[in-house]
């Protein structure tokens, strides 16, 4: 097993493309093929797969989240750090800490139109670590 880091400053909430980064890592260690695992470290975030060329499924998903998971619901009652806070943890539960992808070819086996992103569901920038487990 191999492993690295990814570090990603966001400047809130949004999604992150990180795909390159990622292939960057598996063709540092010359990898044909394995199995590539993401975790990220943190539980306002999380990692997702989807649609990498038109802009509007993101907005979609982002809308979709905001309508399932308002931000400052009174009935929340974790809300030591804002508004944001709970909806946040919420929103990290309901998607992924962590995915497994195959490596083919020495890259990640994505379809065509697929790009994993760091989804940020807090609304401030923020410093986020994604470990990444190569297993050949």
């Amino acid at each position: 097993m191999k492993n690295s880091k990814i570090s990603i400053s966001t400047k809130g909430r949004d999604f992150y493309p990180i795909s390159l980064d990622i292939n960057s890592i598996i063709s540092g260690f010359d990898l044909e093929l394995g199995l590539c695992n993401i975790f990220i470290k943190h539980t306002s975030c999380s990692l997702i797969i989807s649609e990498n060329c038109d802009q509007k499924v993101l907005k979609d998903l982002e809308f979709f989240m905001s309508k399932l998971i308002p931000d400052g619901e009174e009935w929340l009652t974790h809300m030591s750090e804002g508004d944001d806070d709970m909806p946040s943890h919420i929103r990290s539960v309901l998607t992924c800490s962590n995915l497994s992808i195959p490596i083919l070819n020495g890259v990640l086996g994505l379809g065509v139109w697929q790009e994993v992103y760091l989804w940020e569901h807090r609304l401030k920038s923020h410093s986020r670590e994604i470990l990444v487990s190569l297993l050949v």
